[in-house]
């Protein structure tokens, strides 16, 4: 399903001189006994996710589809990432897919939120708020903006138009929901944010978009079963996850996704949650950083080929696209392109990324890793996505660090409360 090679990683250690340590910290992950066991629900959640709530998650999404033009996302962090990651990478930027969908309350810009709401005016709209516990600033402001507008809008119906994301017993917003009849699905207590795409978190979106859940489940219980192993030699996301280890080990500071689909571009944002908050902690961890090829080569290529030696390259690499063009010949051939006449865009794009590779390793000396999924189905980003949750937790664990809190982002929350009069 998914490829992993480390052949131009220039590693100088031996991958397989992990294996004790790995061996110890999988057996910790599978039994709950290690380091933020509280919020490990996400490893078996492949095989044992609530069907029945599953089946309630495609039921609204139907309803959403049929009465609304504009879909709002209400949530931050991991509430609107990794939705946001599959719906751009499986549907594509640009779509005629309906209803729109927008994504809000993941930022305090008095413009976009102003424009957002300029935009809903006159439209059949329907606000899904994902927050744990009701207390997420940015999301909560957006949202009182939202249903007010939407109270205005539909009166006494507008419970039937509000779906609550959020904890199964507690918190202002699950009490708000109680209160006001929204509709409401569960975010598990042992699932974090930056892990809950394969939840109703993600799900709820995700299927609204018209993209298949289930194949996306599927592809997440795909990946469970590859990766039930302590073995090395069997697990790739685990053999991942030591290399980062070892170049961190080599004195590099950041690791830089790479991709060359557009449409990846949030792929790469989500990414970043889950690897940051996950590994860096207590002066550790290697800095998340993501480009998008070849766009930006004509930007970044400079740095990454002559600059200082601080980095190194997660390639991740498709191999079917979701569409493809042909080139076409032209008789004149005033631009002197004709030599790529008949070529496929996706076979030039393949050229790109292997004539980048050569350069950044063979002259750059930066060393790649290099990930290959088949296409950009729901199925394969289940996989992906399961396949660098084990790895972040595993790499994590190497460095001796809880992968599953995020103490330090408390720390501007309290100084922006008391700035803003929050008693």
């Amino acid at each position: 399903m998914l490829k992993f090679s480390s052949e131009h990683a220039f590693l100088q250690e031996d991958i397989m001189g992990y294996q004790p340590a790995v061996s110890k910290y999988h057996d910790q992950l599978m039994n709950k006994t290690g380091l933020g066991n509280d919020f490990v629900g996400w490893v078996e959640w492949p095989n044992c996710y609530d069907k029945e709530e599953f089946a309630r998650i495609l039921k609204a999404a139907k309803e959403i589809r049929e009465k609304c033009e504009v879909f709002l996302v209400c949530g931050i962090g991991g509430s609107y990432l990794g939705a946001r990651a599959v719906i751009e990478m499986v549907n594509g930027v640009y779509n005629d897919a309906k209803p729109e969908i927008i994504f809000i309350g993941n930022t305090f810009s008095s413009t976009y939120v102003a424009q957002v709401l300029k935009h809903i005016e006159g439209k059949e709209v329907v606000c899904n708020v994902i927050s744990k516990s009701g207390t997420t600033t940015e999301t909560s402001v957006a949202f009182r903006l939202i249903k007010q507008y939407m109270t205005k809008k539909y009166g006494e119906k507008v419970h039937e138009y509000i779906y609550a994301t959020t904890d199964a017993h507690k918190g202002t917003l699950k009490s708000m929901a109680d209160k006001e009849g929204y509709e409401t699905f569960v975010i598990p207590d042992d699932i974090g944010g930056r892990f809950s795409v394969i939840t109703p978190v993600g799900l709820l979106p995700i299927a609204v978009a018209g993209i298949d859940i289930q194949s996306l489940m599927d592809g997440c219980a795909e990946a469970y079963k590859d990766f039930d192993t302590a073995d090395l030699n069997k697990n790739i996301a685990y053999r991942y996850a030591v290399c980062r280890r070892i170049l961190e080990h080599q004195g590099k500071v950041a690791e830089m996704f790479v991709s060359y689909e557009t449409q990846m571009a949030m792929v790469a944002e989500w990414w970043k949650q889950l690897f940051g908050e996950s590994e860096g902690k207590n002066g550790t961890g290697l800095l998340p950083c993501s480009v998008n090829f070849s766009t930006d080569l004509h930007s970044m290529g400079q740095f990454i080929q002559e600059g200082r030696k601080c980095l190194f390259e997660t390639v991740v690499k498709v191999e079917k696209p979701t569409l493809d063009i042909t080139f076409p010949s032209d008789s004149e051939n005033l631009d002197n392109m004709n030599y790529l006449a008949g070529k496929s865009l996706h076979w030039i794009n393949q050229m790109a990324c292997l004539g980048t590779l050569q350069a950044h390793v063979e002259t750059g000396h930066v060393p790649n890793l290099e990930i290959t999924v088949p296409d950009m189905s729901a199925h394969s980003f289940g996989y992906m996505a399961y396949f660098f949750f084990r790895a972040i937790a595993m790499t994590t664990y190497l460095n001796e660090q809880n992968p599953f809190n995020q103490p330090g982002v408390e720390v501007y929350k309290k100084n922006m409360f008391k700035l803003l009069g929050k008693e």
